[in-house]
């Protein structure tokens, strides 16, 4: 979003020095020495809490300096520790400078905040040299120690570097969230610190590029953003376009500028009108049949156009990002990009789906695996690691990716009892996988007929969430937090692909699944390869947010 000021109506920004306060209780007041665009300067006295409130409104992607907490009651000074106050001094500088180095410069909630007075972000600033409030409220910086002529100690240049370091300083952990889930797990329930981004899932196009979505899932979201919103929530809230069954109309709504300025404007509505941060398209796949749908040698090209266009919507710090399947999307000879690299130039994120490798057969193959240890398997390019290098090789740096994770698995049919990497499954086709990012949730497993506890034929074919495994009793939570086979199902570990399966030869049942071990190596992988972080999905389908934390811990994440 642009807003009516192109020229920046601040030139310079940075904290000066500190005072302190004992009303309401003991804080610190922050003192903003402030450059205008025609070189007159003023000083403003600032809370911490108010940086959180311009953090908060702004919905800005920059990390935030976090506040210590400072035990007064036992030691009364702490509060005003020069050594703590210095370091939170600099964090919200970096913080400052990087807001002006943004669109967000004359956004009217940050230009109140850099105007004299209190700061009441629903009011329209007006910034003039020789407003009355600014001479009253003003006092001489020199008055406080602070010399005018000389420019702040932290640079332009300088603070952008140390933005880039806090930025990237760890992965993120991200997870989709289904409409559907409200009716197993409410918003209102999600542990929201421990997730850095959600991606609501799914709005769809239509024939003329609009937006088709119902009312549940509208208040679905609304409720997903209030309850993102409430305390110190970080979580970034970002809604995705398309999924499995919902990419029928993408070609033609990326087809020409005029489709793709409609689709565009009806997205930015959703973000603003919803108060998110950002889109995320599913479209599976451009130039590709995916499940049935019509496609056009165009198809990659114009999505760049498309992405083109909404990054300038968007402005620079909303999330635009992309659900992707391990190689780059085919160009117009029906064969992967080469380059990717004006892609990166406007795109947050790469989400690599790195599942529905193998779904369920007579010959049940890992549905997500990590590597292809023994050089064994039919999709050798279909791994975590594999898809790491296809598109790093293709120009998409390793922190734009992340890594996709499932939370589910598929029971197969079969009496094997190792897995085998020599059938691929054709997607789409009746009895086998619906493809990533369904767009309805998985059946129920005992629907319409009671079946003996550990008996899944009902499920042969189809994906069962882990929480499922655990529900219909084959999967059990041992003390050490890490899971087994219950029942009469055995685990069993593949090397190949590094990932485990239970199986039960008098059921002739098979489930490939992920765990704690193989969530793990995967996070691992990601940290060591410097990509952005993981993602998974769907975040209704963990045993609580059990899984969710092996992969925070396997980022290095608390």
């Amino acid at each position: 979003m642009a807003f009516p000021n192109t020229m920046p109506i601040f030139s310079h920004v940075c904290i000066a020095a500190h005072t302190t306060s004992s009303t309401p209780q003991p804080h610190i007041l922050y003192i903003l020495k402030v450059t205008q665009g025609d070189g007159s300067q003023y000083q403003v006295l600032r809370r911490y809490s108010e940086f959180t409130i311009l953090h908060t409104l702004l919905l800005d992607t920059f990390v935030f300096p976090a506040k210590h907490t400072f035990i007064t009651n036992l030691v009364p000074s702490a509060w005003a520790n020069d050594e703590l106050i210095n370091e939170r001094k600099k964090g919200l500088s970096v913080y400052l400078h990087s807001l002006l180095s943004t669109e967000l410069q004359n956004h009217p909630v940050f230009v109140q905040f850099l105007t004299p007075g209190p700061f009441t972000p629903f009011r329209t600033p007006q910034i003039e040299r020789n407003d009355p409030t600014v001479q009253m409220e003003s006092k001489s910086l020199a008055t406080l120690g602070v010399d005018p002529t000389q420019p702040c100690a932290l640079s332009r240049a300088k603070s952008d570097q140390d933005s880039a370091k806090i930025t990237d300083s760890e992965p993120i952990a991200a997870a989709y969230y289904p409409s559907w889930a409200v009716d197993t797990l409410k918003p209102e329930q999600i542990v929201f610190s421990k997730f850095d981004i959600i991606f609501f899932a799914f709005v769809t196009t239509n024939g003329v590029a609009g937006i088709d979505w119902d009312d549940g899932s509208k208040n679905a979201l609304k409720r997903l953003v209030a309850a993102a919103r409430t305390g110190t929530n970080k979580t970034r809230v970002v809604i995705s376009m398309g999924g499995w069954s919902g990419c029928h109309w993408m070609s033609q709504a990326m087809s020409t500028a005029s489709n793709r300025t409609k689709l565009c404007d009806a997205l930015v509505r959703i973000v603003n009108d919803f108060g998110i941060d950002g889109v995320d398209i599913d479209w599976e796949y451009p130039n590709d049949t995916g499940s049935g749908n019509p496609h056009s040698p165009a198809d990659s090209a114009n999505l760049l156009g498309f992405i083109k266009l909404l990054r300038g919507a968007l402005g620079q710090t909303r999330i635009i990002s992309a659900a992707v399947t391990h190689i780059p999307w085919k160009g117009a000879d029906g064969k992967p990009l080469k380059s990717v690299t004006e892609f990166a130039r406007y795109m947050t994120f790469v989400n690599i789906m790195n599942y529905d490798v193998f779904g369920a057969s007579e010959k049940p193959g890992p549905n997500a695996p990590l590597e292809n240890g023994c050089g064994t398997s039919s999709q050798p390019d279909s791994t975590a690691k594999a898809a790491f290098a296809q598109w790093t090789k293709a120009g998409m740096p390793a922190s734009k990716l992340l890594l996709g994770m499932p939370l589910y698995g598929y029971v197969s049919r079969s009496s094997a009892n190792k897995l085998s990497g020599s059938f691929s499954p054709l997607p789409g086709v009746p009895g086998f996988p619906p493809g990533a990012h369904p767009r309805y949730p998985p059946k129920p497993i005992n629907t319409n007929r009671n079946l003996p506890a550990g008996d899944l034929s009902r499920m042969w074919g189809q994906q069962i969430a882990f929480n499922q495994l655990l529900s219909s009793g084959v999967l059990y939570k041992k003390p050490d937090e890490t899971y087994d086979g219950a029942i009469d199902y055995k685990m069993a570990w593949d090397d190949c692909s590094d990932t485990p399966y239970l199986f039960n030869q008098s059921r002739t049942t098979v489930i490939t699944y992920d765990d704690t071990w193989s969530l793990m190596d995967k996070a691992k992988f990601a940290k060591e390869s410097g990509m952005g972080g993981c993602f998974t999905w769907s975040l209704d389908q963990d045993d609580g947010i059990a899984l969710h934390n092996v992969i925070r811990a396997g980022l290095g994440k608390k």
